[in-house]
């Protein structure tokens, strides 16, 4: 913690003034926040993770998960400063980006964003990461920008699938997305393997991206064309997640939210003109909560009777079961968005592809902890980067191993012919 607040750490000579007088701690000498640590009342949970899954035992070779997973002092001792803040105040790493808009089989378009230079700059074969952002998200957030930032110093090639009305995305039909919708991932994954028919590929996803993502993998299963994946932050079971959208503080995330949907909606207002059936348009536009959005438009758009009917029939945590590819999932138990009581635990450790950790603090995507804080990369991102090279290791030795018996073989049948 220490090294990341030294007096010549980058992230603390860039914080402005104005950060400096709104957060009057962040003045304070590294000996302050030494003693604060130290003066916390002992909390066995702020050593340990809670880990599910039978491949635990690769997550012991981790480098990053070698110290304990210690919140940030102040930020991280409350889920809603911690998530607020990483939302606001989490530094945007600059990179140039260069858009693929996709046309998709039922004539909507979904917008690409790879990293300019790499489709020139790296080989061939480098691994493919996709990343799938929360609600109403992109390749715009900050939480997108640092995971992308880090893979691409792995040498890995990243796209960010910026779902349709996203990130500017074009909208052309009169239908956006949703929690069930795996269509467009479908085609997505399908489109970057063609580009590059040599590399393996994985995807990570945050948030409602997570939701989606898990529900892809146990719907293609054994014929999922991923290599691995990773879910953060994930919702898991939407009834749940909607029951504690309406209380207390999360009322602030659930209008946030509706806000947004709402903004993306007026953009394309025009398509929607004129639709009949049980559409509610007045609803959609002039939406309070995200149920109300729901009710109004994107159940009615993908065919479910009620909202409650939509949120239990897209809920990854019926998906778990079904999954045949590697899946790290990482949660934080005071997560005011994805309920740890929502968490599918019994059903992940029954699947041997997939594992659990969950973080006693972080919020809803902050995870304010480890060498960056408190505006730098969240802590889970080495986690999430260590897992997937982790896999790309195992499919290249193995390939490699493949290889060296296929030559082996042919010498031997040479011998005799």
């Amino acid at each position: 913690m220490a090294s990341a607040l030294s007096p010549l750490s980058p992230i603390r000579q860039s914080l402005p003034s104005p950060w400096r007088s709104r957060f009057p701690f962040m003045n304070l000498p590294i000996s302050s926040f030494s003693s604060m640590a130290a003066d916390e009342p002992h909390d066995p949970s702020f050593e340990s993770l809670e880990v599910i899954g039978s491949r635990r035992a690769m997550l012991s070779r981790f480098a990053s998960l070698q110290k304990p997973y210690r919140p940030f002092p102040i930020i991280g001792w409350n889920r809603h400063l911690e998530t607020i803040f990483a939302a606001f105040f989490r530094s945007l790493p600059r990179v140039r980006l260069r858009r693929e808009c996709l046309r998709t089989s039922d004539d909507g378009a979904v917008a690409l964003d790879w990293v300019s230079g790499d489709d020139v700059r790296l080989p061939p074969h480098s691994a493919v990461l996709i990343l799938l952002p929360g609600l109403t998200g992109g390749s715009q957030d900050a939480y997108v920008r640092h995971l992308l930032m880090r893979a691409r110093k792995k040498g890995w090639r990243v796209v960010v699938f910026n779902s349709r009305g996203c990130a500017d995305s074009p909208v052309t039909t009169p239908k956006f997305y949703s929690a069930s919708f795996t269509t467009d991932l479908c085609e997505v994954v399908k489109h970057v393997s063609v580009c590059y028919p040599n590399c393996n590929m994985y995807a990570v996803g945050w948030s409602l991206g997570a939701n989606i993502l898990v529900r892809y993998l146990a719907q293609e299963s054994y014929n999922c064309p991923l290599s691995g994946a990773v879910s953060l932050c994930n919702p898991f079971n939407l009834p749940i997640a909607d029951e504690d959208f309406h209380k207390g503080f999360n009322n602030v995330y659930d209008k946030a939210l509706a806000g947004s949907l709402r903004r993306i909606f007026k953009k394309h207002a025009l398509l929607f003109e004129g639709l009949q059936d049980e559409y509610n348009i007045s609803m959609a536009a002039n939406a309070r909560t995200v149920r109300e959005f729901d009710e109004g438009l994107t159940r009615v758009s993908f065919g479910f009777k009620s909202v409650d009917d939509y949120y239990f029939n897209s809920s990854s945590s019926n998906s778990i079961a079904h999954v045949q590819t590697p899946l790290l999932c990482i949660q934080a138990a005071n997560d005011p968005i994805a309920p740890s009581r929502g968490i599918p635990r019994e059903e992940i450790k029954k699947n041997h592809n997939c594992l659990l950790i969950v973080t006693p603090k972080g919020g809803h995507l902050g995870w304010i902890g480890g060498e960056e804080a408190p505006f730098g990369a969240p802590w889970t991102d080495g986690v999430v980067m260590e897992f997937l090279e982790s896999l790309e290791g195992e499919k290249t030795r193995s390939i490699s191993s493949t290889r060296e018996i296929t030559v082996v073989q042919v010498k031997y049948t040479n011998l005799f012919f």
